[in-house]
């Protein structure tokens, strides 16, 4: 995988490809809030020498820092967008863990028709009438929270709140050391601002692609699951849970969830 480099005016995006060929499905790896690239290495390990694989640092996450936190949901899918036009990449499957299948939705929903297939990995839907008035409240106030809490018990808690196993709590410690406690506070009270203001929004987002919702059945993140079965009812869509797994299903179960990947991105026309 290469790494490469998008420019902004809040600033730089850090992203990684394979050897880009357009013969192949691409396959866009979009990870959770404070998570980055290394999320999915077993699933860039796994599909790399099957199909295109793009996976970034979301803004102000890993290498892409420094970044000012004034960006909207809204810019994070223009980034994104302006990724791949820089990669003519058409129509990619869209794999968002977390917030970043919040970033997935956004996208499809300010570019219809450009999207090929979409794997929501533990997130859940940005429909305004999936939550309540009280969940939106509760988003934009977990500054105070999270500042409270010791930065070794942050770690702590964050990790084994992700995940499951022993390699998901054990990346997920990795990833959040990356950061110092101040910067990973303010990322993680700006992505939830981001996510209220989304569902504020009441834009439809409704998925233009076939689309696959995967949640691990120990998922502990706020009320993952039950939003899960709600977006599924209420869209028809197909959820399948991984067995087991917590908010990082893809790093507690990784071959199962290839699988499941595996056997979408395969059907696909």
């Amino acid at each position: 995988m290469k790494e490469k480099l998008f420019p902004t005016s809040y600033g730089n995006i850090h992203y990684w490809m394979n050897d880009f060929d357009q013969r192949k499905k691409t396959l866009v790896f979009l990870p959770g809030l404070t998570a980055t690239h290394i999320l999915f290495s077993k699933q860039i390990r796994y599909f790399q020498n099957k199909w295109n694989c793009l996976v970034w640092d979301a803004p102000g996450h890993g290498k892409s820092q420094p970044f000012e936190l004034t960006f909207r949901m809204e810019d994070k899918a223009r980034f994104l967008h302006g990724i791949l036009e820089k990669e003519q990449i058409q129509r990619p499957v869209l794999i968002g863990q977390s917030m970043g299948g919040y970033v997935a939705q956004m996208f499809m929903e300010l570019y219809p028709g450009e999207t090929g297939g979409f794997i929501s990995i533990d997130s859940c839907s940005l429909k305004r009438e999936t939550v309540t008035w009280f969940d939106i409240w509760a988003l934009r106030r977990v500054e105070p929270m999270y500042r409270a809490f010791n930065w070794d018990l942050l770690i702590q808690v964050g990790s084994r709140g992700c995940s499951e196993s022993a390699y998901g709590r054990s990346l997920m410690r990795k990833m959040m050391k990356a950061y110092d406690k101040d910067w990973y506070v303010k990322l993680t009270a700006h992505g939830f601002h981001l996510l209220a203001d989304s569902l504020d929004s009441k834009r439809a987002y409704d998925p233009d692609c076939p689309t696959l919702i995967l949640c691990g059945t120990k998922d502990k993140a706020g009320s993952a699951r039950r939003y899960d079965e709600k977006w599924a009812k209420l869209t028809g869509l197909p959820l399948i849970w991984i067995v087991g797994a917590g908010h990082n299903s893809n790093t507690d179960k990784p071959d199962e969830v290839n699988r499941i990947i595996r056997d979408f991105v395969w059907n696909l026309k």
